[in-house]
């Protein structure tokens, strides 16, 4: 057996993700995406954009 292969088969090298498509992206890149996504597309609360409304005006309160 030589250093890069495995009982199971090649070796992973250390620090690449488990699974890695044709394309080189990691497997879990595409349920990332879509989870940031749904983060940005969620609407402001209320009291947030109140928050940044006053911080433009320069009220200190």
């Amino acid at each position: 057996m030589s250093d890069t292969e495995g009982p199971k088969g090649p070796e992973r090298k250390p620090g690449l993700p488990p699974e890695t498509r044709r394309d080189g992206e990691p497997g879990w890149a595409v349920g990332l995406r879509k989870l940031y996504n749904s983060v940005v597309d969620e609407p402001l609360p209320s009291s947030f954009d109140d928050l940044l409304k006053k911080l433009d005006d320069g009220e200190d309160g």
